[in-house]
């Protein structure tokens, strides 16, 4: 409870136009004594704050500035992330009380455990550590009440891992991440963990794992932020991730000969060229689109989809990308003016195709 008594009792009385003269000789108590309680020096007796809840019109919980917590227990939870959100670390009080209250309630045990998590990891706090990691385990037996697809049995063991490596149990973490490594989720955290060990020949396969599916994901993830600034009508910002983005999958290629790479780069020129004509700029986006025919058409007449053709990629180099940019390059890169394109840069595409005749 947090008391606002002197907050509020200048506010009431100012609202009625009284000095603390006036409302003490209401009261019949001295001046001194009503400044003090606006001054935070000492509080009136219970039988005077019911006394000046009455004269104010108002309840005795108002005047104090009494609001009670909402302990429901999706109350609870949300007071947790909130602690988490600001690495409050009263959360971890906060955390204990819930704890008491739903013991059995997987949201409070997995919000309390990532609140260990959160503030042992600064300090290398191993009670913390220690903590948490019952705290997950725990959550995992009540796992069956989850309501959030975010969280699963491997995002916890994920967390579980990052705490034992934490403790120095570096192979307990390692066997872990790896028993939960479906679909590879995990392998930038098993590569680092390695290199950490100073494993370099194990982790490099994992490393490049992760690097694979991330170039994937950024381009992904990049088309949606495109997308969402267009549709906006930031294209500053459209602008801007375009040229981090190709920037990012130039620094890839694995030397001067066509590359999975220059496919994706020719879709992102595209998209370059419609947001630089936005702002007028015709040469600009003539210029983009004939970067982006050029990429499609060296990449086309020698496509290489190996992930071995990318930079510090190490293993399985003859595993290759899949995308649904289209069949080829350039089919990508025309698909992308078309759907993108307004009437000015569809002009510039055919000038350029009459000029590639």
């Amino acid at each position: 409870m947090t008391n606002r008594l002197a907050e509020n009792n200048r506010v009431f009385r100012k609202e009625r136009g009284l000095t603390q003269e006036q409302l003490a000789e209401v009261l019949g108590v001295t001046v001194g004594a009503v400044y003090k309680w606006e001054a935070k020096l000492s509080l009136p007796e219970l039988s005077l704050i019911m006394e000046l809840a009455d004269f104010f019109d108002t309840s005795v919980d108002v005047l104090l500035g009494y609001e009670m917590k909402d302990n429901r227990l999706r109350a609870t939870v949300e007071r947790l992330k909130d602690y988490a959100y600001r690495k409050d670390r009263a959360g971890l009080a906060e955390a204990e009380k819930a704890l008491k209250k739903y013991p059995n309630a997987f949201d409070v045990v997995y919000h309390a455990a990532r609140m260990d998590l959160l503030f042992s990891v600064e300090n290398r706090d191993r009670a913390l550590l220690r903590r948490g990691l019952e705290r997950y385990e725990a959550a995992r037996r009540l796992l069956s009440q989850n309501t959030d697809p975010r969280i699963s049995e491997s995002t916890i063991c994920g967390e579980m891992a990052k705490m034992r490596m934490l403790l120095g149990e570096t192979e307990e973490a390692l066997a872990l991440l790896k028993r939960h490594n479906a679909g590879g989720v995990y392998d930038d955290l098993i590569g680092w963990m390695l290199t950490a060990c100073k494993r370099p020949d194990e982790a490099l396969p994992f490393l490049s794992d992760a690097l694979m599916k991330s170039t994937v994901m950024l381009m992904r993830t990049i088309m949606g932020y495109t997308n969402a600034y267009f549709l906006q009508k930031e294209y500053d910002s459209a602008k801007a991730i375009l040229n981090w983005g190709i920037g990012v999958f130039d620094g890839l290629r694995g030397g001067n000969t066509p590359c999975f790479v220059d496919k994706l780069n020719g879709v992102l020129l595209v998209c370059l060229a419609c947001a630089r004509m936005k702002f007028g700029d015709r040469e600009g986006a003539a210029e983009a689109l004939r970067c982006a025919r050029a990429l499609a058409a060296r990449f086309d007449a020698e496509p290489d989809y190996r992930i071995g053709a990318l930079r510090f990629i190490v293993n399985d180099r003859q595993k290759g990308f899949y995308d649904d940019i289209g069949a080829t390059a350039m089919e990508g890169v025309r698909e992308t003016v078309a759907s993108l394109g307004g009437e000015e840069l569809h002009e510039i595409w055919q000038e350029l195709d009459k000029n590639a005749e």
